[in-house]
């Protein structure tokens, strides 16, 4: 039988060598939203068809060519989410959130599914994270999301990305624009691709997001949607540039942002970064009023945004952002013999309980080959264990960045690693910077006498 040995196109294995970058970014994008108030959601990988027909829009090339579409053994149309908000919204309803005080803040880190041609950037499975907020009329609601999105990139480092601004209106004042659009593509309609013909009457803002290049060309000279908005809509759109201002966040004003979903109205922003080439769409979102009500609920004013985290690494690492280094072992513990190898895994047993992360051989290797693990497995410290050492209760712990030995006790083996363990920190500290401060620890000036 031939092995399986590719993974599914469009998908990508992240290996343990890599994991800590996207643990890096999620742990960053958590702990953003965090300040804001937002708390962690998470919702089912696959929902109803319908959901995402209602939500997204039937009109958007993500329903008309992208989803996961299958029908179960109970013979439902079920989809894997391609993207977040639907199911959020979904969740915010059927489990009440609409009768808790107002606004719900809600974030998540999650994957989604979307049939695209891969490249850099775009894959088919591929992960967001993502924040809704339900509830929130004002429009400084839509300037601080924007500000919580630039505070992740921020605090990740990332530099250059610039955020486009436009406004889409309301279903009032966009119908107007709708009939623009028809006028004017309809004079143009042999020149139309074949999906964008068929979506002129039904939803003609979806030609503004269509990907063929002659389509886009067209759009270049197409009725601008900040000229049809209603006195509400524009008053909603400055006063979040007023926001923004006050905020110090820059921002273009692009008037053919309309975004891919149908559910957006009013604040529509992308922050787009110019290093990765043509998908340098990094994070978008806005405002969606009428889509809680669209899903049977009341009217709920609501917003948000959703955030590719394969796209964040790329740009990333194109603009040589820092990553942490990933974790070492604290302690390799090298055992000869049966006897040995029990003390080992007594001592690793109440190492781990304290927290430290300690490896030992499962194979039963010679001390050579031990080692050359063990030198692999880049822990900070290892210590050899064999009869003798048991019998005397004590063996030499060496530090394997610096090769300092020190001889410790098996006895009280776990204060003496804490010890010497934070002897070297001190020493780093003392070696790469001022002398370490006590004082600093408890907010207090130790040299003041008392």
């Amino acid at each position: 039988m031939a092995l399986i040995t590719k993974a599914i196109k469009g998908t990508k294995d992240v290996l343990p060598a890599e994991v800590h970058k996207n643990q890096y970014i999620e742990s960053t994008c958590l702990g953003v939203a965090e300040k804001y108030g937002y708390k962690e959601i998470r919702t089912p990988v696959f929902e109803h068809t319908e959901l995402f027909q209602r939500g997204v829009g039937d009109t958007t090339d993500v329903v008309q060519k992208e989803m996961y579409t299958f029908d179960d053994k109970g013979g439902r149309s079920i989809t894997l989410r391609p993207e977040g908000t639907a199911g959020a919204a979904r969740s915010f309803l059927e489990n009440g959130l609409s009768n808790e005080a107002l606004p719900q803040k809600v974030c998540y880190l999650t994957s989604c599914y979307r049939y695209e041609k891969p490249q850099a950037g775009r894959l088919r499975e591929f992960h967001q994270f993502g924040i809704e907020c339900f509830g929130a009329t004002s429009p400084l609601a839509d300037a601080e999301m924007i500000s919580l999105a630039k505070q992740v990139f921020d605090e990740l480092g990332v530099k250059d990305l610039h955020l486009e601004l436009n406004s889409i209106g309301c279903p009032k004042c966009r119908a107007d624009y709708q009939n623009a659009l028809r006028k004017y593509f309809g004079a143009h309609k042999d020149e139309l691709c074949t999906t964008c013909r068929e979506r002129l009457e039904r939803n003609p803002m979806r030609l503004l997001d269509c990907k063929s290049p002659e389509d886009q060309a067209l759009a270049k000279d197409a009725p601008v949607v900040l000229d049809y908005l209603c006195e509400e809509c524009s008053e909603h759109f400055e006063s979040v540039k007023k926001y923004l201002d006050s905020m110090g966040i820059e921002y273009r004003i692009n008037p053919r942002i309309v975004r891919g979903l149908d559910y957006y109205t009013k604040t529509v922003f992308e922050f787009v970064a110019d290093s990765i080439g043509a998908q340098g769409t990094v994070c978008g979102g806005g405002r969606y009023d009428g889509l809680i009500e669209e899903f049977g609920g009341q009217k709920t004013p609501s917003l948000g945004f959703g955030m590719g985290l394969e796209r964040l690494q790329l740009v990333m690492e194109a603009q040589g952002c820092e990553f942490p280094e990933p974790a070492k072992p604290d302690l390799f513990i090298v055992a000869l013999g049966e006897k040995a190898q029990l003390k080992a895994v007594e001592i690793a047993k109440d190492m781990r309980a304290e927290g430290f992360t300690v490896l030992y051989d499962l194979n039963a290797r010679s001390i050579r080959a031990q080692m050359k693990y063990a030198d692999k497995m880049n822990a900070q410290f290892n210590v050899v264990i064999g009869d003798n050492e048991v019998d005397e209760k004590k063996a030499t712990l060496k530090n394997m960045q610096s090769g300092d030995s020190t001889e410790v006790s098996l006895t009280t083996f776990v204060n003496d690693f804490y010890r010497i363990s934070m002897d070297e920190q001190l020493k780093d500290l003392e070696i790469n910077g001022e002398a370490f401060d006590f004082g600093s620890l408890f907010g207090t000036d130790i040299s003041e006498e008392n």
